[in-house]
């Protein structure tokens, strides 16, 4: 066949239509429900006779929020530093000491029952013990982050790699996969979702986790704004910070999604899905 028979207006068309087609924009019907939340809100504060004391308008929140931005930017700011660097030293700890735990035999008999009994220790009782120990200064804060977030990486982590099955595992060893070949090209790949999934968790708690060291003992952070405006009955500022911390706690969330569509596009969560 020549190449102007394959290059036909008709065929070309065809290839054309066989192409995939974009999937449409998805509307956004939490945030239709965010607003009318806010506008009943707004409603039932102005004209159903509750007390700013009681449920601030979200008009005054607003105010508030706008007439302390600069105020609300440095807190916040604080408490991005305190929650990052816990979450990061978080991984740090909980990602080898998964991988650790899911190798030997006898370290995860002997470790990982006193690391779930650890977790089951209340982290409001032992932040005033961390402010006795190490003072006011970042340090608890981050202890309290640490201890909060690990958790989840280090138990999603570890299911993760424990998840490989005995058929690729055999598979490896007959091609004459030396054990690290198998962690590095097997166990660490199929631990990812799992890994991503534990992680997304714990940057969510990361959050109060922070709010928690701040409450406990601090002169700074979001955390400190809510306490001193609840000291002086100022729920529009209080309710302003929390806004603040919600907003910080969806855009970490959305960060690890967005890692993981980064790291893992062959995932299968990471399809499009069919709903009828």
């Amino acid at each position: 066949m020549s190449t102007a028979q394959t290059n036909q207006p008709g065929q070309t068309g065809r290839r054309r239509r066989l192409r995939p087609a974009r999937r449409p924009a998805a509307f956004p019907y939490s945030l239709l429900v965010l607003a009318a939340i806010i506008i009943v809100w707004e409603l039932a504060a102005r004209w159903g006779g509750i007390s700013r004391i009681i449920l601030p308008r979200p008009t005054a929140i607003l105010g508030d929020l706008v007439s302390h931005r600069r105020l609300f930017l440095i807190q916040a700011l604080r408490t991005l530093f305190e929650i990052a660097v816990g979450f990061a030293a978080s991984m740090a700890v909980a990602i080898p000491l998964a991988i650790v735990l899911s190798i030997s035999r006898l370290l995860d008999r002997t470790l990982y029952p006193l690391i779930v009994g650890f977790q089951t220790v209340p982290v409001v009782s032992v932040a005033p013990i961390l402010l006795a120990w190490f003072g006011f200064g970042l340090l608890p804060k981050v202890i309290v982050v640490v201890m909060i977030s690990f958790f989840p990486i280090m138990v999603n982590t570890y299911a993760g790699m424990k998840a490989i099955s005995e058929q690729i595992e055999n598979l490896a060893r007959s091609m004459g996969a030396t054990r690290l070949q198998l962690l590095w090209h097997f166990q660490l790949p199929g631990a990812l979702p799992a890994m991503f999934a534990g992680m997304k968790v714990a940057i969510t708690l990361s959050v109060i986790g922070a709010i928690v060291a701040e409450f406990v003992g601090s002169d700074s952070g979001l955390g400190y704004e809510i306490m001193v405006a609840g000291s002086d009955l100022d729920l529009a500022h209080q309710f302003a910070a929390v806004a603040i911390l919600t907003g910080l706690g969806l855009g970490l969330f959305s960060l690890m999604v967005w890692a993981e569509r980064l790291c893992l596009p062959w995932h299968v969560s990471m399809r499009p899905s069919r709903k009828f």
